[in-house]
């Protein structure tokens, strides 16, 4: 669940990013998968941190 919350928010921030230096449509897209991409990556490292942690 946290890497899916990580992806959404990610690619929210990564689009907002790229508007605010004035890019274009297609930069708005690229922007939103590496950001997706590095939260998502961020997020399954803490559920995995969270899974040794309890368990």
């Amino acid at each position: 669940m946290i890497v899916l919350a990580g992806a959404l928010l990610g690619a929210i921030i990564g689009a907002m990013t790229a508007r605010k230096r004035k890019g274009n449509r297609a930069d708005m897209w690229q922007y939103g998968a590496v950001y997706a991409i590095a939260f998502s990556l961020v997020g399954l490292i803490l559920t995995i941190a969270i899974e040794k942690l309890v368990f």
